[in-house]
């Protein structure tokens, strides 16, 4: 097995949560977005990750993990009575995205938390490593 299998698995940890960040920045930016070039509110989004394979040798299979697909949330918008809001309907109701702040807020630090954790993982074993040349010398 490559000793450096491991940076590649942090790595695509790393880059996945870099992901899941990115959407739930975009959920956070749109939360009052009522009109999208799709037509309607804006719809929220989030990663799906699989495991993918980073390294193959001899009949040894590393997996990191990736984004497999992005996906909108099909909940229905809300609707908020706003009559005087250009998007309003003929009863005055605004169909508005069905994202919550908070728990976009607890999204983004479990991925925080996530993102830290194959950090510190990754530094782990970069000092493994390190050691493990000391005692080659």
């Amino acid at each position: 097995m490559d000793p450096f299998g491991i940076f590649k698995v942090s790595a695509s940890g790393l880059q996945a949560q870099r992901t899941r960040m990115n959407l739930i920045a975009s959920n956070m930016a749109n939360a009052h977005t009522t009109r999208t070039e799709q037509g309607g509110p804006y719809k929220r989004k989030d990663a799906v990750f699989s495991a993918a394979p980073v390294e193959e040798t001899r009949n040894e299979e590393l997996d990191g993990v990736k984004v497999s697909e992005v996906v909108e949330d099909q909940t229905p918008p809300q609707m908020v009575y706003d009559p005087g809001h250009p998007d309003a309907d003929k009863d005055g109701y605004v169909a508005t995205p069905n994202i919550s702040v908070i728990e976009e807020m607890a999204n983004m630090m479990m991925a925080t938390r996530a993102y830290e954790a194959n950090v510190a993982a990754f530094n782990i074993s970069k000092a493994m490593l390190m050691k493990t040349l000391e005692i080659g010398r």
